[in-house]
């Protein structure tokens, strides 16, 4: 099997500075999506209305019609529809085409895969223990500031303030990494 020239594609740098705009899905809507759809258009893979493509960005309006703003005192602005679905599709499109390639890669070199995910648990294994460290040690320097805030001199050891974090999950527990079967 060869790797796809798409995928070689996705994996070069061609990056161009631009000036910050509007972004969906993180791709710049003025300098990419825009050109994108204009050209689909053209060819007539795509019938986004050229009010949409023309004016992209429309005022956020409330169920009563009027116009909403941000906590900050600006007016919200949203993606029009038809734009914002064809993005949506191009996305769902992109992600079964990553999925459909790495299942082949899996499927063709079973034993490569497998080793290749064997290294790179290996690899992460002790870069996810020092941040379990790090993290407990945070958590006990916290637990010890809070501690001298408040007047009290009874913080847990470093054993129960781990214990502590393992069993709250609305404190955001880092996920383990899962096994990738070959």
């Amino acid at each position: 099997m060869e790797t796809p020239n798409y995928v070689k594609s996705l994996l070069e740098e061609n990056a161009v500075a631009s000036a910050p705009s509007r972004r969906v899905w993180s791709i710049d809507l003025q300098t990419v999506w825009l050109p994108f759809f204009t050209a689909t258009n053209v060819m007539n893979d795509t019938h986004i209305p050229s009010e949409d493509l023309g004016a992209p960005l429309r005022l956020a309006k409330a169920k009563d019609g009027s116009v909403r703003f941000s906590a900050n005192g600006r007016p919200q602005l949203r993606v029009a529809p038809t734009i914002r679905e064809s993005i949506k599709t191009v996305q769902q499109n992109f992600i079964a085409g990553l999925q459909t390639y790495a299942g082949m890669v899996m499927e063709e070199r079973q034993d490569e895969y497998a080793q290749q995910v064997q290294r790179a648990q290996q690899a992460g294994a002790p870069i996810i223990a020092r941040d379990a460290e790090d993290l407990a040690e945070a958590e006990r320097l916290m637990a010890e500031a809070q501690a001298q805030q408040h007047g009290e001199s009874a913080v847990p050891s470093e054993p129960e303030a781990v214990a502590a974090h393992e069993e709250t999950p609305e404190r955001g527990r880092r996920r383990q990494p899962q096994e990738v079967a070959a």
